[in-house]
């Protein structure tokens, strides 16, 4: 294990790790770029355009602590470049410790058994790898068709693009979520409470006009729903 860990923390993964992680953040400088320049042609003023940016900046905020908490532990399993790889491309803290666990498990080993060797780190990189790249290719391939594919709906009833993105984003959400609540009364619970309370806080937040809590709405209704689990799971 100890010639493992030599190998997974070298210099070679750890220049790799940063040169992705760097394609990452030059592709999201290129984004926002992108969107401040075509703001004004949907019709959005510079004031939201900032809104905008901030109010991601703060809810990602939450759902990172997540991340770093599984990011401790795959540090600990299979180094620091492959975790700041994976994690910095992907995203997915869950995603990636499935693939890393099904990896040493098609090997014949687990993570941090004794006989876990080179060979067996290997498969957990290629399983991590290959397992990433499916939404990847797909975007390559096939983001031009569809925004051909927006444009011509855009042109026959401008409403409905607008309606189809909203209930991909609610099915998104919907998805992620009732994943996890199912998986216990603690996790139903704090579920529950917080779309309850991203709900008053945006009724609150639009009677009274209040900006700044329509940006931290996420962020709230995220605390006050991992609150309430919390002190479910002490009953």
């Amino acid at each position: 294990m100890n010639e493992v860990m030599s190998v997974a923390n070298s210099t070679p993964l750890w220049i790799m790790a940063f040169i992705f992680v760097a394609i990452v953040v030059f592709q999201a400088i290129i984004f926002i770029k992108i969107a401040k320049e075509s703001a004004p042609g949907v019709g959005m003023t510079e004031t939201e355009v900032k809104t905008a940016i901030r109010t991601g900046f703060i809810s990602s905020i939450g759902p990172s602590f997540g991340i770093a908490i599984v990011l401790v532990s795959l540090i600990a399993l299979i180094g620091s470049p492959l975790t700041l790889m994976r994690i910095g491309i992907i995203g997915s803290a869950a995603t990636e410790s499935s693939a890393a666990v099904i990896g040493a498990n098609a090997f014949g080993t687990e993570l941090n058994a004794p006989d876990f060797s080179l060979e067996a780190f290997s498969a957990v990189l290629w399983t991590m790898s290959l397992g990433g790249m499916g939404w990847l290719i797909f975007t390559a391939l096939f983001t031009r068709q569809l925004g051909k594919t927006q444009k011509k709906i855009e042109k026959k009833n401008s409403k409905v693009m607008a309606i189809i993105s909203l209930a991909a984003m609610l099915g998104a959400f919907a998805y992620l979520a009732s994943a996890q609540m199912v998986n216990s009364f603690n996790h139903t619970v704090a579920g529950v409470v917080a779309i309850f309370a991203m709900i008053i806080i945006m009724k609150v937040a639009d009677n009274k006009d209040i900006g700044w809590l329509k940006e931290w709405a996420l962020g709230i209704a995220m605390v006050i729903g991992m609150a309430s689990g919390y002190f479910t799971s002490l009953i």
